[in-house]
């Protein structure tokens, strides 16, 4: 029903920003509740946080990024954002944006839809 894109990754200093782009294709953008999840190697994937459907909705973070990190989205472009301040060098990690219908939820098996990934390095 939806396709996802990310983008925007790449090699940040501790302490720096860095913005996520997640691009949809589909007529039904927003339908859907969309989340952003990291994975490290050898690490199972975790919840980062999540948006509900419409411009400007709740969110719902992850307690350690809670305050750092910030989504968005803009429904008319199809598009959705996590905003990354003050970066640690834990939180190097591949970046996926992941979507799905009802109710915002941290389990990454209740999202149907996924991206690629974009790789997050942080180090100095």
């Amino acid at each position: 029903q939806v396709q996802l894109v990310e983008s925007g990754g790449g090699l940040v200093q501790p302490g720096g920003s860095l913005r996520l782009s997640c691009a949809a294709s589909g007529r039904t953008f927003g339908s859907y509740v969309v989340g952003w999840f990291r994975q490290a190697p050898g690490k199972e994937r975790e919840f980062v946080g999540s948006i509900i459907n419409w411009n400007g909705g709740s969110t719902y973070y992850a307690e350690f990024v809670k305050g750092r990190f910030t989504i968005s989205r803009d429904n008319a472009k199809n598009m959705a954002y996590l905003q990354m301040n003050s970066l640690k060098p834990e939180d190097t990690s591949v970046y996926y944006c992941a979507a799905k219908r009802g109710a915002q939820v941290r389990d990454v098996d209740a999202y149907a839809y996924w991206g690629q990934g974009t790789q997050v390095t942080v180090s100095s």
